[in-house]
């Protein structure tokens, strides 16, 4: 058996996603399980070093991992010839210079989103990556949850027949903080700190959108602050001077309509914390983050509108679920395992910092259209 030791730096996973969904449900679920598989005799195997800015997290999450390396010391690690690639799940106003310095040491790069705090800075990355020759890639999760892959199958198979139209629903209650914590950082609710939803969620439709329903080429956006003050992490009461919500609506080069709800302000009722209603000529789809509910043309109801009486259609009656047809593997874990084989068997990737750096523009371009109140054109960013 063959055994790729591929040395891995994750810069900033003390943090909640970091340890869940990067290290945990990651890259120590793939050492779990032997590494990922590339031929019958060939295996990658990961091997994580811990990096941060605060010793006692990290060796608290060493410890509880069987005792990873771990070190204060970013340069040290990157001089490093026993790890290849370097990961970035740091908060956004210190990810452009991490990374910059990563690929000057020539190692292969993959970060979460937004990949920088504007455009020119994350498009400077991907023209700094492609230059160095090293390998690069972008988190862009939602790609491979449960309910979008049934959405994607859908989509391929043509269930829809002519697209119509597309809506999203994003988001939940965030507490102030002021009589129960908040279930967010409250660095999210500081604008110099890198917070703002635009900027979080705007880098995640981006990807969806283009890789399920065409190209976004243009888009409206209306942000808004509705929780005015909240409590950070130690009782302290703050103003919140970015937004906390987005209304946005883009169109593609397919024609296709795709309006964006995006709160921390709004209470759930509806199927899922991200639900995205696709309506077509044959048929409409729901896709949650695990499930996807399909109502054909064939049993869809005739509703009459007459509000002097109760509806006697229950509308949701008639929505099927599709079923688990195969075993889905935790999204963050999936696309690792991905990025793993390009960087060792140059398999293809295409999630790479210019697509990270596509989500940037479209935050940045909703900024634009916000305070501009106008429709904004998305041009390419070659």
């Amino acid at each position: 058996m063959k055994t790729h030791q591929l040395g891995i730096i994750m810069n900033g996973v003390t943090g909640r996603m970091g340890t869940n969904q990067h290290l945990i449900r990651s890259l120590l679920a793939i050492r779990a399980q032997g590494g990922v598989k590339v031929g019958a005799d060939e295996t990658i195997m990961p091997e994580p070093m811990l990096v941060g800015r605060n010793a006692a997290k990290l060796e608290k999450l060493s410890q509880a991992h069987g005792g990873l390396p771990w070190t204060t010391d970013l340069g040290a690690a990157l001089s490093d010839s026993r790890y290849d690639v370097y990961f970035d799940a740091q908060t956004t106003l210190r990810r452009y210079e991490c990374v910059k310095q990563a690929i000057d040491a020539g190692k292969h790069v993959y970060c979460e989103k937004p990949t920088g705090t504007n455009s020119k800075e994350a498009y400077e990355l991907y023209k700094l990556a492609k230059k160095a020759g090293v390998k690069h890639g972008v988190v862009q999760d939602k790609l491979w949850l449960p309910g979008f892959l049934k959405l994607k199958y859908l989509l391929d198979t043509g269930f829809f027949g002519e697209l119509l139209a597309v809506r999203g629903e994003f988001g939940y209650w965030v507490f102030t903080g002021e009589d129960q914590p908040m279930q967010r950082p409250s660095w999210n609710y500081r604008k110099a700190e890198g917070g703002g939803i635009i900027v979080d969620m705007l880098c995640h439709w981006r990807y969806l959108v283009d890789n399920l329903f065409g190209n976004i080429t243009s888009v409206c956006c209306v942000g808004a602050t509705h929780v005015k003050k909240r409590w950070d992490e130690n009782g302290a009461p703050f103003d919140c001077d970015t937004d906390d919500a987005a209304y946005a609506t883009f169109i593609t080069d397919r024609g296709i309509i795709c309006h964006f709800n995006s709160s921390w302000c709004t209470r759930v009722r509806r199927d899922d914390l991200l639900t995205v209603h696709v309506d077509g000529m044959k048929g409409s789809a729901v896709a949650g983050l695990r499930d996807c509910y399909v109502q054909p043309h064939s049993v869809t109801p005739k509703p009459v509108w007459n509000p002097d009486i109760p509806s006697p259609i229950d509308y949701y009656a008639n929505w099927m679920r599709m079923p688990d047809n195969q075993v889905y593997e935790n999204a963050f874990k999936a696309e690792w395992e991905l990025f793993l084989r390009h960087v060792v068997k140059d398999e293809p990737f295409r999630w790479d910092l210019k697509e990270g750096a596509k989500g940037v523009q479209l935050a940045e371009l909703g900024h634009r259209s916000w305070h501009e109140r106008r429709w904004v054109d998305v041009p390419d960013l070659d």
